[in-house]
């Protein structure tokens, strides 16, 4: 497969092969499900909490004697079985993260880019790198790209000037080819790759 490459004004500057092995096989949606789920969890805060008998307010003593008075025995007002008393296996902070096989990531990684490569919807640009910050100017390049609603942008190494020109245009992201994950490649509608960044992917994932 071979993909145009293009600059900053949508001229085409060059070509690169894509391997059909990597990138032309069978796209496993189980994989990027997978991949998903495991990103979803991992983003959960998990700060839910709810009071057990240590932390509801009341005192400790035992309102009554154990035997003689004819009701049932207790130990303190917040027994759970009593009205404002603590919960039981109510839920506390935790991380809902969990490990996911590299193998699995590598795959849903790769099922992701192929569908994008099938859609027709990855560009393969010069470079991804900014004079200056300036937000309009980074709306522009997209907009001369053809690149609108969401979109990912990928390089080797993060160019410090593009990186604050996008940060703050809407559903627009740029991540190192290192760190960009099957979820962020699925969500987005169109894909900005640089000719290093494909190229390191496609050795990462073969």
């Amino acid at each position: 497969m071979t993909l145009d490459i293009v600059n900053h004004d949508n001229k085409k500057v060059g070509s690169v092969e894509v391997s059909d092995e990597v990138f032309g096989g069978r796209v496993n949606a189980d994989l990027m499900w997978e991949s998903v789920v495991h990103a979803n969890a991992a983003d959960r805060r998990g700060t839910h909490q709810t009071k057990n008998r240590a932390n509801v307010s009341g005192s400790g003593k035992k309102p009554w004697r154990q035997k003689g008075t004819g009701r049932a025995r207790v130990g303190s007002i917040r027994n759970p079985l009593w009205r404002h008393g603590g919960t039981v296996f109510g839920p506390q902070p935790r991380s809902y993260d969990y490990k996911l096989p590299k193998k699995v990531e590598r795959g849903a990684l790769r099922a992701a880019l192929a569908q994008k490569l099938k859609d027709g919807d990855v560009v393969v640009v010069e470079a991804l790198t900014a004079a200056e910050v300036k937000t309009k100017a980074a709306v522009e390049l997209l907009k001369t790209l053809t690149v609108t609603g969401k979109a990912v942008l990928i390089d080797v190494s993060l160019d410090e000037n593009m990186s604050r020109s996008v940060r703050n245009i809407a559903g627009v992201s740029l991540v190192s080819s290192q760190r960009v994950t099957a979820r962020e490649i699925m969500d987005a509608r169109r894909v900005v790759v640089t000719k290093g960044a494909l190229e390191k992917l496609q050795e990462a994932l073969a």
